[in-house]
């Protein structure tokens, strides 16, 4: 089955999708942090077929990304909002959204996170919480430790 291309879609989470992997779950999980809940709603923004939709729903659902939540009178009619799992995925989606800016952009379009209180716009980085440093290559590395003592 051929991928739909979001090359045109202005988003940079959408263009650094373009680039490294599945669109579907993160696209969903972007539009989640941005205040979508109904199937209708990541239907429409994403152009998904049903059943694609319904299925990707469902295992964000099954992987604690997503609560499904009942509305109106019908037991059957579901909103679909981020779970504390699913809203610790936000500087991942800050930090693909900045590299889609930088390397992916649709010529002539810039984005930018905004301070909300401010106004200004944000500049972001990933900091070191224990050391308040910048994470950078040159500066940090990963290791990994076995749980079994």
């Amino acid at each position: 089955m051929k991928r739909k291309s979001y090359n045109e879609m202005p988003c940079p989470i959408a263009q650094c999708l373009e680039h490294i992997g599945e669109w579907w779950s993160l696209l969903i999980i972007r539009d989640a942090f941005r205040g979508l809940k109904r199937f209708d709603e990541f239907q429409k923004s994403l152009g998904i077929a049903p059943n694609i939709l319904t299925r990707r729903l469902n295992d964000l659902v099954d992987s604690g990304i997503l609560e499904r939540q009942s509305y109106g009178e019908s037991t059957k009619r579901y909103e679909y909002v981020l779970s504390k799992q699913g809203k610790d995925l936000y500087p991942l989606m800050v930090v693909m959204f900045e590299w889609g800016d930088k390397h992916s952009a649709p010529k002539g379009l810039k984005s930018h996170f905004i301070n909300i209180k401010t106004g200004e716009i944000a500049e972001p980085v990933l900091i070191d919480k224990k050391t308040g440093q910048e994470m950078t290559l040159d500066a940090y590395e990963a290791t990994f430790v076995s749980n079994n003592g």
